[in-house]
């Protein structure tokens, strides 16, 4: 307890240096447009896609229940780390005080582990849908998803407590600057003194566990999936079943093969820091700006639902929706 009171009281403020290669007011400017940009999008498509799913009683299923907590998870993501992103592209450089830049580590990581226990559990939903049917309205029904979604969100925060825990147990010294655009519990364990090699290797354990054990399940359940849609006497009901397990490989490709480039890029000796730190950022925004995109591309029904809500709204006149229909 006392060398936690001892970080805690050297450490009054952290320095977040941002991008190392991008310090003129030009470059961060532009910078600052695209995340800006991309920002709004991402707030416009998910909250469209969650207002999709209460204004539509049709949709009140577990599927669509996980798609909706998928949306809030992106937009509680986002919200995290962008503004802070996007102080630093303004300023060049921020100083943030030490017990928030905590607060957005434990958040940051903890949503980031939730969604990839969500991911993990959407795979399970679609698995019980097509593999066990005639099991699935008494295996998953609303109430179940809800409290499978709130055990995602458990193991995702204790994670990361745990994570920021074994780091803040440790004394800092020397610089107090973060080189990212963010606080990440990685970057704050490079400032910590002491023998802090068998930390960072638990860490790494615990980053490897939490990114790789979901998609491990997420790839045997999809195999499962798959050998069971091939048996599929009718071709209209295999092509069906491909096309919403398509919608979901989608998001889940955009998720975890960004984060396990990212990862290996900075493993790899010699790696730009700002390609790093540029691969952070795009792991945390690109997922929520093509989720909305994909669901409401490929799934008839959100599409169908959207066209009523916008006649509902008036955007539409009735005939487009008979069109669409």
């Amino acid at each position: 307890m006392s060398e936690f009171n001892q970080s805690v009281t050297t450490v009054v403020h952290l320095i977040l240096t941002g991008f190392l290669g991008f310090r003129s007011e030009e470059s961060r400017r532009g910078l600052f447009g695209v995340v800006l940009t991309t920002y709004l999008f991402i707030l416009l498509g998910n909250c469209i896609l969650i207002l999709i799913f209460t204004s539509d009683r049709m949709l009140h299923t577990p599927m669509y229940v996980l798609i909706c907590g998928l949306a809030v998870l992106d937009i509680a993501i986002t919200a995290t780390i962008v503004p802070t992103v996007l102080a630093v592209f303004t300023f060049g450089q921020i100083s943030v005080p030490f017990v928030p830049c905590v607060i957005q580590m434990i958040f940051h990581m903890g949503l980031f582990t939730t969604e990839c226990f969500h991911l993990a559990l959407m795979a399970y939903d679609r698995y019980l849908a097509i593999c066990k049917p005639l099991y699935y309205p008494n295996l998953m029904y609303n109430t179940h998803a809800l409290k499978l979604m709130a055990c995602c969100w458990v193991a995702g925060f204790f994670f990361a407590a745990s994570s920021v825990t074994l780091v803040l147990r440790f004394p800092f010294c020397g610089l107090n600057k973060i080189v990212n655009c963010f606080c990440d519990v990685f970057s704050l364990w490079l400032l910590a003194c002491g023998d802090i090699i068998l930390t960072g290797y638990i860490l790494l354990f615990i980053g490897v566990t939490v990114t790789f054990i979901p998609l491990l399940y997420i790839l045997f359940s999809y195999a499962r999936i798959t050998y069971s849609v091939l048996r599929i006497p009718s071709s209209k009901g295999r092509m069906k079943a491909f096309y919403t397990c398509g919608t979901h490989m989608l998001v889940i490709s955009v998720l975890f093969v960004i984060a396990i480039g990212v990862f290996i890029s900075e493993k790899i000796p010699g790696t730009s820091i700002d390609i790093c730190m540029m691969g952070l950022i795009i792991q945390n925004v690109l997922p929520p700006l093509m989720n909305p995109v994909i669901y409401c591309l490929r799934t008839k029904e959100i599409q169908n639902s959207f066209m009523k809500m916008l006649k509902n709204f008036r955007i539409l006149p009735f005939s487009v929706l008979e069109y669409k229909m």
